[in-house]
């Protein structure tokens, strides 16, 4: 089983003075690592470094919405925002929704959302790394490769 872990020096590629993560599997976005990046939170500098043509779940890009709403942005603001976001945003489609839910009893001890579940799904049924900054993921032990940034 693959854990999650931070990226390691063996998938590292350094461009220019830039450590970038090499890779050919689909990058696979938490709705944490797309907020984090939004607000310049920590981490954020390597997450918006993986975040074009990175693919996003439909649920976590509603959860995105749905924050920038409780923190008071604008309707036409977050329209625009989610615009330009550069991600491929993924509909939830049967074989994910059924990973989703059998991820519910793997996962309840570290709390992990709906949200949270349908990234690991799509990053399951695509081969993908998922992206989070949520640390209770280090928690999981699943068959799906994890970074968490932070």
């Amino acid at each position: 089983m693959l854990r999650p872990t931070a990226l390691s020096p063996t998938n590292l590629f350094l461009i220019g003075g830039l450590s970038l993560p090499v890779t050919d599997k689909p990058v696979i976005l938490d709705a944490s690592a797309i907020l984090a990046a939004f607000f310049d939170e920590p981490g954020a500098d390597s997450i918006a470094e993986q975040m074009s043509g990175a693919l996003l779940s439909a649920v976590n890009y509603a959860e995105v919405v749905g924050k920038l709403v409780d923190r008071g942005t604008p309707r036409d603001q977050i329209l625009e925002i989610m615009a330009q976001l550069d991600v491929d945003v993924i509909p939830v489609d049967r074989d994910q929704a059924t990973i989703v839910g059998l991820l519910r009893s793997e996962t309840r001890s570290a709390g992990l959302s709906l949200g949270d579940r349908s990234c690991l799904a799509l990053a399951i049924s695509r081969g993908g790394v998922a992206l989070t900054t949520d640390r209770a993921w280090a928690a999981l032990q699943l068959e799906v490769e994890v970074n968490i940034i932070r």
